[in-house]
């Protein structure tokens, strides 16, 4: 501490030792270690839950690796939890590994968790975690009852507009030139200063404090009468100044009588680096873990050290950083140490140092060394022994079997489904999103796009063992609570499309004994809803679970006859329904047209029961595309859906564009119904390269938009073109520069442009085939060519 700040400390202070810290403090922890040691307690009082008293001894386990966190959780509801973390530079844990190591009794004086979970509301606990932490960000004059910031006041007391900075100067950095005389002096200088802004700023936006904080009292009233003042209590430095507080035993007894109490379970779980951030919304954080792990194990020259970290790590990124920049890196975040007046290079100096040398000025690797070093990812473990729902020991043990380990770092993992350990990979993450633990979100892949490959990106947050706790109401294992969870999800959905959504994840998660009772609620809402609109949103997904279903070789019969007879309502129900739309009506029934032919494609090569239904679907499309009554953009889409399915001649297409883009036609309708034809769909800017009758048409339409309309239908041309990649709007500008080509336009002979061909070449067509059929796997005679014939090689091509 500063010299303002220590007062003359006695050889035999009287009363118990008090160790005012903070939390997670590097500086805090080594002193409260020195402190221990000096002294040599009796016994060890910690802030904390005394419901975790029992747990205190695995902490010396041999499993057991900071960060971990106890939580605590109400047995009747789960969801209201609470966590205590700690990290290896804590001095909470220091305190406990000291205590447990030199076999003095150890124990937790806090409000019991009991208390605090009733206490406190529910979007409260996960984040704050019931502690008290003397680093928020806002602060209130006395009198006020916002919480104040009592290390951001006492920096600026000390002229330091930053708190971060004026502790790592007088608490991380102290001690640098060997430890000083008494190590309880900071402690009793800080204790000082907080006894002062106790008196000014009273209990500083926390009112829960003063029952927490009556119960400290109690519990050490009792310490005394056990351990005399021969005992430590390591706590909140903002608490210390209530617990010498002269109050009464009826006093402290009055403010607890009458709080409310819960049912509670305890236990230890591991926890991140990540989490014990500041931004992640956890209310007694700090903005560098990393860090400051780095400054409590680094046994010397932290700077150097540090930056070899760095070098370390923008080398695996495949950046030159060599010995040189770490040697210049070490030198600048001195001297600008010097330049500002600081004891000790600190972490502002050592980013500066880093972007100047080793990133040259730029932000983005920067980005990277505070992510993975500043912050850091570490994720701690905890031993086997400690306390578990047995859903979570079920998930545990799946986790080894699989090989799938959790880790706080974000990655993505691909799955082969042919592979059966992979197989059990996708049920096990499919099973736990229906539990809701969100260890893994789906992602596209980066290969095959089939049904065989299935692409996550997961990432542990501690979060989801509150989550877990919550899912062992359904069950013990995670398959028969995520059976019992989907089966109550599904009688209790009201909406047609969340039950067929339902039924996918089902099949994706393999739960054969839910699918029934899925079954009976699909079609229990299917036969109630008569709205098309719900159910062109359900059918996509029912294609997709039969699809699913045969690569996992599951019995959808049933499945299947409910998603015929829904695409069977839709080819009746549809045309009406697309009538007398508004523009948002008219954009939402095309994207669901969009996914009706999607599903109807898949379904039609499935099932007897749905034979015939392309067909009665491309009737459906037909009539949509001659309506008049029908809004442009499902026209057009209509009309676009029947060409690219082979159902609809381009002449015929040239013909209901014409139509459509008519003088008589009002140019937003016109806009409207190319935006259905060419917007948005894949390969809608090559048509209009490849079939100039229609990019002529197009053109000639847009040239006749009157001036005073041209900026009303300007912003649906815009949007229904920017989706085309560069290189296809970059020759549709060439073709409409050079013109139309009269014998292109009217299919002559001769390429109407480099590049572009009159027709198929057959001949050419048929040299690849012997390639094709090797890959498809068909057989194939060593010596067969091509064979001259109009169209042979690509019948055969398509035959293989």
């Amino acid at each position: 501490m500063t010299a303002a700040l220590r007062p003359a400390v006695s050889e035999r202070p009287g009363g118990p030792l008090l160790l005012g810290v903070r939390h997670h403090g590097p500086g805090s922890a080594r002193a409260v270690r020195a402190a221990l040691d000096r002294v040599q307690p009796r016994a060890v009082l910690i802030e904390g839950p005394p419901e975790a008293d029992a747990l205190l001894p695995l902490a010396a386990d041999e499993q057991m690796r900071p960060p971990v966190a106890l939580l605590a959780h109400a047995v009747d509801d789960p969801g209201r939890a609470a966590f205590w973390p700690l990290a290896e530079f804590s001095p909470e844990w220091v305190a406990i590994r000291w205590a447990l190591a030199h076999e003095v009794p150890v124990r937790f004086v806090d409000l019991p968790a009991a208390h605090s979970l009733a206490m406190t509301e529910q979007n409260e606990q996960t984040e704050h975690g019931g502690r008290t932490e003397q680093g928020g960000r806002t602060e209130s004059r006395p009198g006020d009852t916002q919480v104040i910031d009592p290390i951001g006041v006492l920096a600026r007391t000390a002229g330091y507009d930053d708190p971060e900075r004026w502790w790592e100067d007088v608490v991380e950095h102290r001690g640098t030139e060997g430890v000083p005389e008494d190590p309880r002096a900071p402690f009793e200088a800080l204790a000082e200063a907080m006894t002062a802004l106790r008196e000014a700023y009273g209990d500083g936006g926390h009112p829960r404090d003063a029952v927490r904080e009556a119960y400290m009292r109690i519990q050490l009233r009792a310490a005394r009468k056990e351990f005399g003042d021969d005992f430590a209590v390591v706590c909140g430095a903002w608490h210390v100044p209530a617990l010498t507080a002269r109050t009464t035993v009826a006093a402290d007894r009055a403010l607890l009588k009458g709080i409310p109490k819960v049912r509670t379970e305890l236990t230890w779980v591991p926890w991140t680096h990540r989490r014990l951030a500041r931004h992640s919304g956890y209310g007694a954080g700090i903005d560098s873990p990393g860090w400051y792990g780095h400054l409590f194990g680094a046994p010397d020259r932290p700077i150097e050290r540090w930056m070899t970290k760095v070098a370390g790590l923008l080398r695996d990124e495949d950046r030159f950083v060599s010995s040189a920049h770490v040697i210049e890196a070490v030198r600048l975040a001195g001297a600008l140490a010097a330049m500002r007046g600081r004891p000790l290079a600190g972490l502002a100096e050592a980013t500066d140092a880093v972007r100047a040398v080793m990133c040259e000025g730029s932000d983005v690797p920067l980005a990277l060394v505070h992510d993975r070093l500043v912050v850091g990812e570490a994720l701690g473990e905890v031993p086997d022994s400690a306390p578990a729902v047995p859903l979570q020991r079920d998930l545990t043990r799946l986790q080894r079997t699989l090989r799938l380990k959790p880790e706080a770092q974000e990655r993505d993992l691909d799955l082969d489904l042919r592979k059966e350990n992979d197989s059990a990979r996708s049920r096990l993450l499919h099973r736990l999103g229906l539990l809701g633990v969100g260890w893994g979100d789906p992602a596209a892949g980066r290969g095959s796009t089939g049904t065989f490959r299935e692409s996550w990106r997961l990432r542990w947050e501690p979060e989801l063992f509150v989550r877990i706790a919550e899912a062992g109401v359904w069950g013990t294992t995670v398959l028969s609570a995520a059976t019992a969870r989907t089966e109550s999800d599904a009688v209790s959905a009201t909406a047609l499309a969340d039950v067929t959504a339902l039924a996918e994840r089902c099949l994706l998660a393999d739960l054969p004994d839910a699918l029934p009772v899925v079954m009976r609620a699909l079609a229990d809402r299917a036969a109630l809803d008569a709205d098309v609109g719900h159910l062109a949103d359900a059918l996509p997904a029912l294609a997709r679970s039969l699809r699913y279903g045969d690569v996992r070789s599951t019995d959808t019969a049933a499945l299947g006859e409910v998603a015929v007879g829904l695409a069977e309502r839709i080819c009746v129900g549809l045309p009406p329904a697309c009538t007398g739309l508004d523009a948002d009506g008219a954009a939402q029934l095309h994207r669901q047209v969009d996914g009706v032919h999607t599903a109807i494609g898949l379904l039609a090569g499935g099932a007897v029961s749905a034979r015939g239904l392309r067909e009665r679907w491309a009737g459906v499309l037909h009539r949509l595309s001659a309506r008049d009554t029908v809004a442009g953009v499902i026209r057009g889409r209509a009309t676009r859906l029947l060409l690219d399915d082979g159902r609809l001649a381009e002449d015929d297409a040239a013909r209901l564009m014409g139509l459509a883009l008519s003088p008589g036609t009002p140019p937003a309708d016109a806009a409207a119904w190319i935006e259905g034809f060419v917007g948005g769909a894949a390969g809608g800017g090559m048509l209009l390269v490849h079939d100039e009758r229609l990019l002529g048409l197009v053109d000639a339409w847009l040239t006749g938009v009157p001036a005073e309309m041209f900026t009303d239908v300007l912003p649906l041309l815009r949007r229904t073109f920017s989706v085309y990649d560069p290189g296809v709007r970059r020759t549709l500008g060439e073709l409409v520069r050079r013109g139309p080509d009269p014998g292109r336009a009217h299919g002559g002979a001769e390429a109407a442009a480099p590049g572009f061909g009159a027709g198929l070449d057959a001949e050419r067509a048929d040299a690849v085939v012997p390639v094709l059929r090797l890959l498809l796997g068909a057989d194939f005679e060593p010596g067969d060519g091509a064979r001259p014939g109009a169209g042979a090689g690509t019948e055969r091509a398509a035959a293989g």
